[in-house]
């Protein structure tokens, strides 16, 4: 067996996504919005573990809906993903991956039934048995994750958030202070509900919060995806299609043709609002040719609407 290399390039790079967020935050509807510009019109895959509430949504997006009931256990929710994977979705979301870790039979509780079948009652045994009853239920956990590594689709991961507080001492005082919790996972005392490294096995996580709900707070973002997610503009369906772009490698003929479609407006502001989404996307994927024509196109229907050609 021969182990090849050829140059890389990035070409349907598949995003793993996650969303935090407390009660009022809008990560699910946010999710949805960022699913739909992936999309682009085709269905996506939405498995709920929270009672088919999603479905309040099913007016105003088009998605397949699937439910998880419990257990909650890390396979369970690996084998709903491979499967919408394996269908060909182009985006799949989870609402809520919460309960992996602090659901019915999620991790939390696989850990609470190895301890029992280590130790039973005897809780002297059981503090001697505590840490080596995490060693099944984190494999799980990591197995999972490393499945969800494989898949090609766009994984829109959400979470709850809750607020922490922790006590320190004040330096100056030395009175104790209860102060929000800092975590590299978390923001302002707000951290995801789940394990605490997962929010950085992702590609990129963001906490949301309910005082400005769908605005995201990058927990975890690289430089290469900051266009996608303006921290000045909430999530929304051109996030998403920002996304798709980018892990694409390149617009293709057709995408850009229909980019430069946009530009045939009638007025300057239509046209300098047309060309900047149109120019954002191409920008994106760092495609030259793309960024090219599309200011030639500007240019020139510019021109036409100041001469009054059209």
């Amino acid at each position: 067996m021969s182990f090849q290399f050829k140059p890389a390039i990035r070409e349907q790079v598949g995003l793993l996504i996650g969303l935090a967020g407390g009660t009022g935050s809008g990560k699910t509807f946010s999710a949805l919005r960022l699913a739909s510009g992936i999309a682009a019109g085709k269905p996506f895959a939405l498995i709920d573990t929270e009672a088919g509430r999603a479905k309040h949504y099913a007016d105003q997006f088009k998605f397949d809906h699937g439910d998880l009931a419990p257990p909650f256990t890390p396979e369970a929710y690996a084998e709903a993903i491979l499967a919408a994977d394996a269908a060909k979705y182009p985006c799949i979301v989870v609402d809520s991956c919460t309960h992996e870790w602090s659901g019915e039979g999620g991790v939390l509780e696989m850990h609470e039934a190895e301890l029992d079948r280590m130790a039973g009652d005897d809780w002297k045994k059981r503090e001697a048995c505590k840490m080596a009853a995490w060693i099944k239920p984190k494999m799980q956990h990591k197995k999972m994750v490393q499945r969800l590594l494989q898949i090609r689709a766009h994984l829109i991961l959400c979470f709850r958030a809750e607020e922490k507080v922790e006590m320190v001492r004040d330096e100056e005082t030395k009175k104790m202070l209860i102060v929000p919790k800092k975590s590299i996972t978390g923001l302002d005392g707000w951290m995801s509900v789940c394990e605490k490294n997962l929010p950085y096995e992702l590609t990129t996580s963001f906490l949301l919060t309910a005082d400005a709900p769908g605005m995201p707070k990058p927990i975890k973002l690289q430089e290469q995806h900051r266009i996608m997610f303006p921290p000045a503009k909430p999530i929304s369906e051109e996030s998403g299609r920002l996304v798709a772009v980018w892990a694409a490698g390149a617009l293709t003929e057709q995408a850009l043709d229909d980019l430069c479609m946009t530009m045939d407006v009638k007025t300057i502001p239509a046209l300098e609002t047309a060309f900047g989404h149109a120019y954002t996307q191409a920008k994106a994927v760092r495609d030259e040719r793309a960024m090219k024509k599309l200011k030639a196109v500007y240019d020139g229907q510019k021109q036409a609407l100041q001469s009054g050609t059209i």
